[in-house]
């Protein structure tokens, strides 16, 4: 490959969610896209996701749905279209855990009202649950709280990721940043090359690594936009209880006081993966503590569930955004031109990946017909990238 000079339409850096939708979308669009990775596909931030699609929930249970909530609104339609092979970009190959999840409160005032407005104003897609259509967890007479099924989605995130990946593998390479450097001239990035002598031009440059976004930037000596980081620190709790549970418990504060998804691990047992506000106030403490908390949190709200044997682990997530004033949790996706031919694209939540490309078609660059189609031959000797093991495979 030495002294081999390339081009294409669009080079994306990042290989999670966000870059493996776009490459897809933009190749099913007649660009002549490639994608590049440096680490497994959708790891860190994708494959930490719980994989809930939903409408809007954090902004009913708030009390508010504002003008830019409307995007989010429309996200589980758009998903069960693409799930359907019908939408954008084609996930029909795609497992769907859950074709709803729950919302329950216990039995305090608070939370049973809390519960009650979310149901109003998630526009119909809200039932009550009677008690003879109860899910399993909740299946015991010592359950006095309120309970409603959303008509939203649950994704196995890992699945995503494959049915993604497969369909461009051909146009999906890793890259060692030890090899590889961008070269910015003017105000436009000139090459991706590498020190054997390859180099590749495009007209369009996505940069869709997530926290990597920002040491990408410095590589080509941009300081905008600038990134936010929000950590979490998620508790998974392995046990023998293998009914599985995609729910959000309402507590006195607007967001969930505890968020569940339940994973089947490879040896047959089954994982519970814990979020919502016990892994927002979990930042910062011991993993023992944070696991003693989460025991307590969750033998209260099932104390009739037999879980048996439970193993715990915790995992300190970052989540990478642009910048809000006071560091405040952005309400849509992001995506915005750095310089002439670069775009830096967040999608801020897995919900609002197809926002996200929504954004960055509209800024793209025309379609140049002289980069052709065919991913470039010249590549195919690179490594490629595997897929990210989720948590719940590594942590136990």
């Amino acid at each position: 490959m030495t002294d081999s000079r390339l081009r294409v339409d669009t080079i994306i850096i990042g290989g999670g969610v966000a870059g493996l939708w776009l490459l897809n979308r933009l190749v099913a669009e007649g660009r002549n896209a490639i994608l590049f990775e440096q680490n497994d596909l959708g790891s860190s931030q994708t494959i930490a996701s719980q994989g809930m699609i939903h409408g809007g929930i954090k902004y009913a249970l708030g009390g508010a749905l504002t003008g830019e909530s409307e995007a989010i609104a429309a996200m589980p339609e758009h998903w069960a279209r693409c799930l359907e092979g019908k939408g954008d970009v084609d996930i029909s190959a795609c497992n769907v855990l859950s074709r709803h999840f729950y919302l329950w409160s216990t039995r305090s005032l608070t939370s049973r009202l809390s519960s009650f407005f979310a149901s109003k104003m998630l526009r119909g897609r809200v039932d009550s649950v009677k008690a003879d259509d109860r899910p399993p967890a909740f299946d015991s007479s010592k359950f006095k709280g309120s309970l409603y099924r959303l008509a939203d989605l649950v994704l196995d995130v890992p699945s995503l990721l494959h049915t993604l990946s497969a369909r461009h593998s051909d146009r999906i390479f890793k890259i060692d940043w030890s090899e590889a450097q961008l070269q910015r001239e003017g105000n436009r990035v000139a090459a991706l090359r590498w020190n054997n002598g390859l180099s590749i031009s495009a007209d369009n440059f996505i940069f869709s690594a997530g926290a990597g976004n920002e040491s990408l930037l410095a590589q080509v000596e941009l300081q905008q936009p600038a990134m936010q980081r929000r950590p979490l620190q998620q508790v998974l709790v392995k046990h023998d209880f293998h009914s599985p549970l995609y729910a959000h418990c309402m507590g006195t504060n607007p967001s969930p006081r505890l968020t569940i998804s339940s994973h089947r691990c490879s040896d047959g047992r089954s994982c519970w993966y814990l979020g919502g506000d016990l892994a927002t106030e979990g930042v910062g403490m011991n993993s023992d503590a944070l696991i003693d908390k989460a025991r307590k949190e969750l033998f209260e709200l099932f104390p009739w569930v037999d879980f048996g044997r439970t193993e715990w682990a915790t995992l300190v997530v970052d989540r990478a955004e642009p910048k809000q004033s006071q560091l405040i949790k952005p309400d849509k996706a992001y995506a915005e031109r750095a310089c002439d031919n670069l775009l830096v694209c967040w999608p801020t939540k897995l919900t609002l990946t197809p926002d996200m490309a929504n954004q960055v078609g509209e800024l793209l660059a025309p379609i140049n017909t002289d980069n052709g189609i065919q991913a470039p031959t010249e590549l195919q000797s690179l490594p490629r990238p595997e897929i990210a093991t989720p948590c719940w495979e590594t942590l136990f």
